[in-house]
């Protein structure tokens, strides 16, 4: 391999510059709560792969934390307070759950977005399914539903029942183009 510096070629070994070339790949590499992190600009979100088969897209500016309860260093939750959060889960994961402060979404492999404002949480499921519960006990119809491929559910502090709906195409695009799909 051949490098140029100035007028003047120069060679250097190949192993030399694989080695110079992973060094620089594992400086830029950044990883949280033992997930690798990649931050991606159109549209600006960061996406962590997390141990386990759980991918975490978040929209820029959300407010979550990862919650690793039994320090084995694969996550099993996130909490959720504020914006929006992809969420991708291998078939063999099981139990993920994304809380929110309306909330409760667990998992058993499948692809879902998580939509936490202060009057409200959106969910829909893209693939899969998603058991979705209140986090209050305060309900007037179901506090538990099963939402499956192309349903959502919007999760009011009010104790409204939850009601599971067909999402319009334009809402399902409209959340998933947050996160560049």
């Amino acid at each position: 391999m051949r490098v140029r510096t100035g007028s003047r070629p120069s060679t250097i070994g190949l192993p030399i510059a694989v080695l110079a070339l992973s060094w620089a790949a594992a400086a830029s590499a950044q990883t949280r709560d033992g997930c690798r992190v990649s931050t991606f600009t159109d549209p600006p979100r960061e996406v962590l792969d997390c141990p386990g088969g759980v991918t975490l897209s978040a929209e820029k500016g959300a407010a979550y934390r990862l919650i690793d309860a039994d320090r084995n260093g694969r996550p099993e939750a996130v909490e959720l307070d504020g914006k929006a959060l992809l969420i991708e889960v291998a078939p063999r994961g099981s139990g993920f759950q994304v809380r929110t402060p309306h909330a409760v979404a667990s998992v058993r492999g499948t692809t879902w977005a998580v939509d936490a404002g202060a009057g409200a949480t959106a969910i829909f499921v893209e693939d899969g399914a998603v058991r979705v519960t209140r986090r209050d006990a305060l309900s007037s119809g179901p506090a538990a539903v099963l939402l499956r491929a192309g349903d959502g559910v919007d999760v009011a502090p009010d104790g409204a029942a939850l009601a599971v709906k067909r999402w319009a195409r334009e809402r399902r695009l409209h959340l998933l183009a947050r996160f560049g799909r």
